[in-house]
């Protein structure tokens, strides 16, 4: 069996080529870009890098990244990659493969850095997958990996409201594109955009907003609510992991120094490939 999932793949797809990300502000999305970013080091890349983002999607953190580097390799199993083909059009020095984590043709041992950010935990086997990213990367290259935490940093009260919408996003996730996509706009309506606001105005009364659900999305778009709303119900394979789990990934993945980022999204972390 191949470790892939193609009604997954399919959906996300649909997601992107829905939420492309073409007229948000990049201001917003340059913020965003930097929480992810803020422990990659990017004072230790040599002078003309070349590296990946498996699971590119729309290009939204990749735009970001060419400028940074001599060349770029987005990788991207669904029909999003044609969306960051056309986001990313400005940067000549990107290139695209449609393909997925076991069966991508960059060459072993052949990039100087690597990030996948919110994907391998829609990949049935999680672990396989992160060695396939980790086999690409030459000793001593950074990656940067982002993996859904399993609440392990909040109250039991936080944990049983997301059980609750685990609960809810197991039959949203099956539903029909027509039924999955209207539902998932009106969470983002009457729960994500409402929610975050008042941790915003919470926030600006000096209260300590880490503990109220959504929080992270208080100063961030409409559109982001409403996309990460499909992206959280309309997605059908989800898998969470704590910190000592991902840490325990990394190293069977012949990773080592990895350091977990402090703040959100949980949870970030740098590894280095042995």
């Amino acid at each position: 069996m191949t470790n892939k999932n193609d009604k997954v793949i399919e959906e996300f797809g649909e997601e992107w080529i829905k939420f492309d990300y073409g007229n948000i502000d990049k201001d917003s999305l340059r913020k965003n870009f930097k929480q992810y970013f803020s422990i990659f080091p990017w004072d230790l890349l040599p002078k003309n890098a070349v590296g990946f983002d498996m699971g590119c999607g729309t290009g939204r953190w990749a735009q970001f990244v060419a400028p940074k580097v001599k060349t770029l390799n987005c990788v991207e199993p669904s029909d999003a990659i044609d969306v960051a083909k056309k986001n990313l059009t400005v940067h000549t020095n990107v290139k695209f493969y449609k393909e997925t984590t076991e069966n991508c043709s960059l060459r072993p041992r052949s990039q100087d850095f690597g990030y996948c950010l919110g994907v391998l935990h829609h990949i049935p086997n999680t672990q396989k997958a992160l060695e396939d990213c980790t086999k690409l990367l030459k000793p001593g290259a950074p990656i940067l990996l982002y993996l859904y935490y399993n609440f392990e940093n909040k109250p039991i009260w936080f944990k049983s409201i997301w059980k609750l919408s685990d609960y809810i996003r197991r039959i949203v996730s099956i539903s029909p594109k027509a039924i999955k996509h209207p539902i998932s706009s009106v969470i983002a309506l009457l729960i994500y955009f409402p929610i975050s606001r008042l941790a915003y105005v919470f926030e600006k009364m000096g209260f300590n907003v880490e503990n109220i659900p959504l929080s992270d999305y208080r100063a961030k778009p409409f559109y982001q609510c409403k996309n990460d709303a499909l992206d959280r119900f309309g997605t059908r394979l989800e898998q969470r992991f704590s910190k000592s789990q991902i840490t325990e990934m990394l190293m069977k993945a012949d990773c080592k120094n990895v350091e977990f980022s402090a703040a959100t999204p949980y949870w970030c972390c740098i590894a280095f490939k042995k």
